[in-house]
């Protein structure tokens, strides 16, 4: 495949993303702060993809000069990588929380099964 024919193939892809991520958005089946990740990773490969003298400069600086458009395989792994990285850190702060709801729930099931007043008979009211 000619690098014409990839970068192409990138600016299609790249269009792609974009689009599904604000229908996503639009439909409220991805909230705006995870869609900012996907965007920006969108944008930026489309910009690579449609850039042909600035992806060949990227390249010649990171020594790559024989294919460019390794440029934006990279570039989509390097953002691939970094939304894993965030969604883990929400998966673990998801899964700290959980642990804190259980824990709560499960002193609250033994003061109801004893009988002690929860806090709103302990308020008064």
């Amino acid at each position: 495949m000619t690098p014409l024919r990839v970068s192409v193939a990138a600016s299609i892809a790249s269009v792609l993303l974009i689009l599904v991520v604000l229908e996503l958005i639009r439909g409220r089946r991805l909230k705006e702060r995870y869609a900012l990740l996907w965007l920006v990773t969108g944008v930026v490969l489309l910009v690579l993809s449609a850039w042909r003298d600035g992806l060949n400069t990227i390249a010649g600086w990171l020594g790559v000069g024989t294919y460019p458009p390794a440029i934006l395989f990279a570039a989509a792994t390097l953002f691939i990588i970094v939304v894993l990285l965030h969604y883990s850190t929400v998966l673990s702060k998801l899964t700290d929380e959980n642990v804190l709801l259980a824990q709560r729930l499960a002193l609250l099931e033994e003061r109801v099964r004893r009988g002690e007043p929860g806090e709103e008979g302990a308020e008064g009211g």
